[in-house]
């Protein structure tokens, strides 16, 4: 029996035929993609696309799961997550905020219309993406408390609080196309009454320095 052939999917061409997947099934969704579209945009014959991915749903997952990715990372890029957890934290909220307005959301309205259709692909999502940024506010939170900068009971509550009062009503807003996009003062300005308000709940004695 031939060795089953198991593709490489951080190679050149994978991650070609990945952005190609990508805006095409942003452009018609999943059930107005076919891997014709998709091989064309992405600049490969139909044969190669399948072999990387044999089949629309697998290639539709592949695709998900590395944005979810992709952007739980991008929460994290703080200039130094050594800093003090104010500024650890005012970083954090930025990103937080930020997303909101970024190309995600996209991929966010994607998952949740194909949820029912794809409830592997719902779960893949939420561990991939906001279950992941969730694990790593509340490793981040612990270090903290550890070091006594803030003081927590229920590290889980703490960190769903940070990431709501983060979103405040921009998330619901941006969902729904009643605010398209947002100043980097508004940014600020939102991320930093988040922190505040965080700070007053969990610094021991409460409020900011």
């Amino acid at each position: 029996m031939a060795d089953t052939f198991i593709p490489d999917l951080t190679s050149p061409k994978a991650q070609q035929i990945l952005e190609g997947a990508r805006t095409v099934f942003l452009e018609s969704g999943y059930e107005g993609a076919s891997t014709i579209k998709i091989a064309h945009e992405a600049g490969v014959s139909k044969g190669t696309l399948y072999n990387y991915f044999p089949d629309k749903e697998k290639l539709f997952m592949a695709v998900m799961e590395g944005e979810c990715k992709k952007q739980a990372a991008a929460i994290f890029e703080v200039e130094d997550l050594s800093a003090s957890i104010e500024i650890t934290l005012r970083e954090l909220a930025q990103n937080y905020v930020g997303l909101c307005f970024s190309p995600f959301i996209h991929i966010y309205l994607l998952a949740i219309t194909e949820a029912s259709r794809f409830p592997a692909l719902a779960r893949a999502f939420y561990d991939s993406g906001p279950q992941l940024a969730f694990r790593r506010l509340t490793q981040l939170l612990a270090g903290a408390a550890a070091k006594g900068e803030l003081k927590i009971d229920d590290l889980d509550l703490a960190a769903h609080q940070f990431s709501q009062l983060c979103k405040a009503d921009l998330f619901e807003k941006r969902l729904f196309q009643v605010k398209l996009s947002a100043t980097a003062e508004d940014i600020n300005y939102i991320a930093d009454s988040a922190v505040d308000a965080f700070l007053q709940l969990y610094r021991p004695g409460g409020g900011c320095l």
